[in-house]
């Protein structure tokens, strides 16, 4: 199938063709139909499916067919979405595909002065992309009205509800007419999800594509059983291949990924650090100096990263492993985007056992393990599982041995069958 196959204007073609693309990814081909025609949507799409053009390409060509019914422009399309990083990226889509309407949009987000959002709303737009927080207090202020929204779309509702947010999206909901489309994106769909979407959805079609519980196969996936203390010594290690030219780093908590940032300094190795302690421009600042690979490691948290969206990004390593299985197959999603080549690198301690056993269950198979490192487990017994752990988890792997020669023979690229 081609975009022209989706009856798409030509404005849209054109910026489609001049993006590079070509052929849809599934969720569009089976998303755009449906919002063309009016239905609302549920989508069930993990990070890496194309998610954002499923729904900003459909919503320019509705809004370029009927034009606004005044002069003054209102908001006649809202995006909220959980984080900063994710809204300026969506707000780059639509610039991106309606390139060549009359269309305009802006992003409001916390984190930064609010003068310029407020300048760029006070001259009208088509297409408002928001975080929950920043929309609420401009609306409060007066700078905002939702009474003209045609088409509302609630994007990554799953990490809206872990940060959060349900009160303020509930907030957002009264303020919406009751007469507009409404397309719902969420990577999973616990009941608390699907209860909220069956409060805001009319009779919706549904789109399932690439469920979290299977990751993208063409992601190579690795775990290193490793001892707490050493993970930074594998770290380096690994990034003495330098084959490996840019690499996102996963880490549990903000202080855990300022350390790691200054180890990798000391070490000469370019690295930054994102999450929720940054100011904005710093965030921005790092995110695209990884961009331009003047950044080698970009080091960072889960909510930091849901928005980051990297072309050709072919490595990510969980520095820390995640307690919930979910955010492993997201910080994964971050490379093999679109078909490209990726790597994902775990390093797991004794406590992380159980972490990884639910991982691995959500997924539906072994992960592969390589035991021909320098710095193989030795503590094969922890006291207990770390604080961040929800709710009650089996036992950890028994049986798993490794190696103790530090002088092994390194071989990444050919891990064993895991054996437990």
């Amino acid at each position: 199938m081609q975009f022209e196959s989706l009856q798409l204007i030509e404005p849209i073609l054109k910026a489609v063709k001049e993006e590079g693309y070509t052929t849809p990814t599934p969720i569009q081909a089976q998303a755009i139909p449906i919002v063309l025609k009016g239905s609302d949507l549920l989508g069930c799409a993990q990070t890496g499916t194309g998610k954002t053009a499923a729904f900003a390409i459909p919503i320019i060509q509705l809004l370029s067919a009927a034009p606004a019914t005044n002069q003054k422009k209102k908001i006649r399309s809202l995006i909220v979405t959980p984080t900063r990083e994710l809204a300026i990226q969506i707000g780059e889509s639509f610039k991106a595909y309606g390139r060549h309407t009359h269309l305009n949009g802006t992003v409001v987000f916390g984190g930064v002065g609010q003068s310029p959002q407020v300048t760029a709303l006070k001259r009208g737009v088509d297409i408002l992309v928001a975080t929950p927080g920043r929309l609420l207090d401009l609306m409060s202020q007066g700078y905002i009205s939702l009474h003209d929204v045609e088409i509302f779309v609630l994007d990554e509702a799953d990490r809206m509800l872990d940060m959060g947010f349900i009160h303020d999206v509930k907030k957002l909901l009264a303020a919406l007419p009751k007469k507009r489309q409404t397309l719902f994106f969420s990577a999973t769909m616990p009941p608390e999800i699907v209860k909220l979407a069956g409060s805001i959805l009319h009779q919706p079609e549904k789109v399932s594509v690439t469920p979290v519980s299977s990751t993208v196969d063409i992601i190579q996936q690795q775990v290193f059983f490793v001892d707490k203390g050493n993970k930074i010594s594998l770290l380096l290690e690994i990034l003495n291949d330098k084959n490996i030219k840019t690499a996102l780093v996963f880490t549990r908590t903000k202080h855990g990924a300022d350390k790691v940032v200054r180890t990798l300094q000391k070490h000469h190795i370019k690295a930054e650090a994102i999450h929720g302690n940054k100011a904005q421009n710093a965030r921005q600042r790092a995110l695209a100096n990884f961009k331009a690979q003047t950044t080698r490691v970009l080091v960072a948290t889960d909510i930091a990263a849901r928005g980051i969206d990297v072309d050709d990004l072919e490595y990510v390593i969980n520095y820390e492993i995640s307690n919930l299985p979910e955010t492993y197959v997201h910080r994964i999603g971050r490379t093999g985007r679109a078909g490209a080549r990726g790597t994902a690198f775990s390093f797991c301690d004794a406590e992380e056992k159980e972490y990884l056993r639910d991982i691995e269950k959500l997924i539906g198979k072994k992960i592969p393990v390589v035991e021909s490192h320098s710095f193989p487990l030795t503590d094969h017994h922890p006291v207990k599982a770390p604080k961040q752990q929800q709710g009650k988890r089996n036992t950890g792997y028994s049986g798993h041995k490794h190696s103790s020669n530090n002088s092994a023979k390194k071989n990444y690229g050919k891990p064993k069958t895991p054996r437990y």
